[in-house]
């Protein structure tokens, strides 16, 4: 081997361990919400698929959530601080395999830009105690035509 396809070989290497690192990594500015918790204080409240989803921004199954086919009148809250987050009057099935809504309860939900897995999509969190929800596409039905595709296992639902 020589010096060039060393250097090439180790400049490539250290930049895919940089952005497969920054894929994993949550944004998280732990602090800057309302509620705040130590990681163990989250990791004895939730399950280990609660914790990868709301904490590390992982994504459930699809079609892995009873809450996909529920279409009860209620309330949808986040499972880390209880803050109501979607009425169910917004709920829809997108055929997507997750629970599905075009409007979110004014103020209830924080938003920044995703730039994992090669793509820009945005990611919407629980403004309160900043807990990953989903992801926020420009697909959805009328009036917004937006889709919040939304992970189940950060919701509760509070029965009307």
């Amino acid at each position: 081997m020589d010096r060039r396809h060393f250097i090439t070989g180790t400049v490539v290497a250290a930049g895919s361990a940089a952005l497969f690192a920054r894929m994993g990594v949550p944004a998280r500015a732990e602090g800057r919400f309302e509620v705040t918790r130590t990681e163990a204080e989250w990791r004895e409240m939730l399950t280990d698929a609660q914790y990868a989803v709301m904490r590390e921004e992982s994504t459930e199954r699809a079609g892995s959530s009873p809450l996909d086919k529920n279409y009860a009148d209620g309330t949808y809250i986040c499972r880390g601080c209880d803050l109501p987050l979607y009425p169910s009057e917004t709920k829809y099935d997108s055929g997507t395999g997750w629970p599905s809504f075009w409007q979110a309860k004014d103020g209830a939900i924080g938003t920044k830009e995703d730039r994992s897995f090669f793509s820009v999509r945005t990611e919407c969190h629980c403004r309160r105690c900043g807990s990953h929800l989903g992801h926020i596409f420009d697909d959805g039905p009328a009036p917004t035509g937006k889709r919040h595709c939304l992970n189940g296992v950060s919701l509760k639902f509070e029965a009307a």
